[in-house]
């Protein structure tokens, strides 16, 4: 990324107000977005998660394992970054427009977008690209679709806008009734390092007891509720984290050495979860929940890499990608346009490369390029061009 200024990496935090623009979290921000889109190419040929569109053949034990890891990797950690931005602005705006102006903010931002995803680009994917609707053509599907109130669990990748509605509604009703977010501080000390090790406590201990009775890849309104504990709490987080103003006050030398602390406990904790919870014989259905040692083990495992990827990242985008060039801004300002339209592009992508004979992996990291390339192209060309501009 060579558009991308480069800052001057250092052990003590930029000195700067938190009101200004931090270009490192818009950085941060499209990272997550093509982040997300990898997620979704690899949805389209591992044997794991859930996609529209999937074009899967037999894959070696070899193959497995790196999708298993890479995409439980990102799963702990990329959207619960985003989580924790938006917890960071929310407190921000609120603090700036009270409480009417915020929520209409929040409705037009996230709740308009989330609605045309689920009535128009969401059933437009799944008829024509996806042939989950059944046959009689497209208008008699749709009001089927919507008679029958389907509509309301298909958010697709939008469920992440629709449950931040949610949080951010009731964050200003909690706001409103005269709550505000203590003051946090965070620091190279032993207070701020107990701190860290209680949340990453506190979310793996509330994920374990959400999956004893809802296993993580249970749905309720496309939303999965295993993961709520995460994203609750890092929402939370951000909260905190802008009245303590974390993102430019948190020392470098902290983020760095915790975050390394955190993903290298991490490591032997996944091998003993490989090794012995039914990952090496295939048997995957113990990481998904229930009450056992492999559930607990993966949920803080997955605390872990969260807090220390966070923290990583934090440390890494502020000190070496606190800029923007022609490439960063363009990155940035499409950013949410791609995430609301990347699902029909990546999946007709997919089925151009079905003819394709290559390895599994490979196919999803050509995905992947394609699918953002398409995405953001689209986005610019496109919806930056429409009425839908002022949303995105």
């Amino acid at each position: 990324m060579a558009d991308i200024s480069l800052g001057t990496s250092a052990t003590a935090a930029p000195v700067r107000s938190a009101s200004s623009r931090l270009l490192f979290i818009d950085n941060i921000r499209w990272s997550m977005i093509i982040l997300v889109l990898s997620m979704h190419a690899c949805d389209t040929y591992s044997p794991f998660g859930n996609w529209y569109y999937v074009d899967r053949q037999a894959t070696g034990f070899g193959t497995a394992l790196v999708f298993g890891v890479y995409q439980s990797f990102l799963q702990a950690f990329f959207m619960a970054a985003l989580f924790f931005i938006a917890g960071h602005f929310a407190a921000a705006s609120f603090d700036r427009k009270g409480i009417a102006p915020f929520v209409r903010d929040r409705v037009l931002r996230l709740g308009l977008p989330t609605l045309l995803y689920m009535l128009v680009i969401g059933p437009l994917t799944q008829y024509f690209l996806s042939w989950t609707w059944g046959s009689g053509g497209f208008g008699h599907q749709w009001l089927r679709h919507l008679g029958d109130g389907e509509w309301l669990s298909e958010t697709g990748p939008m469920w992440f806008c629709a449950a931040l509605l949610v949080f951010s509604i009731l964050y200003g009703l909690l706001r409103l009734a005269g709550w505000r977010e203590p003051r946090v501080d965070l620091g190279d000390d032993r207070p701020s390092r107990l701190r860290l090790a209680g949340f990453i406590a506190a979310m793996a201990a509330l994920t374990f007891l959400v999956r004893i009775r809802l296993d993580e890849g249970a749905s309720v309104l496309n939303v999965h509720p295993g993961d709520f504990p995460q994203y609750v709490l890092m929402f939370a987080a951000g909260t905190l984290g802008y009245r303590g103003n974390w993102l430019v006050g948190i020392p470098e030398r902290f983020c760095v050495r915790a975050g390394r602390l955190m993903l290298a406990a991490s490591v032997p904790l996944i091998g003993a979860l490989i090794l012995f919870g039914g990952g090496l014989s295939g048997d995957t259905q113990l990481y998904s929940g229930g009450f056992n040692w492999v559930s607990a083990g993966k949920c803080l495992w997955e605390a872990l890499v969260c807090v220390g990827m966070g923290l990583l990242m934090l440390a890494i985008y502020r000190g070496h990608f606190d800029g923007q060039g022609v490439v960063a801004r363009f990155l940035s300002d499409n950013a949410f346009g791609v995430y609301l339209i990347h699902p029909p592009l990546l999946i007709a992508c997919a089925i151009l490369l079905h003819p394709l004979a290559w390895p599994a992996l490979a196919k999803a990291a050509l995905l992947t390029c394609l699918a953002a390339t398409g995405s953001f192209a689209a986005s610019a060309l496109i919806l930056r061009k429409s009425p839908l501009r002022a949303l995105l």
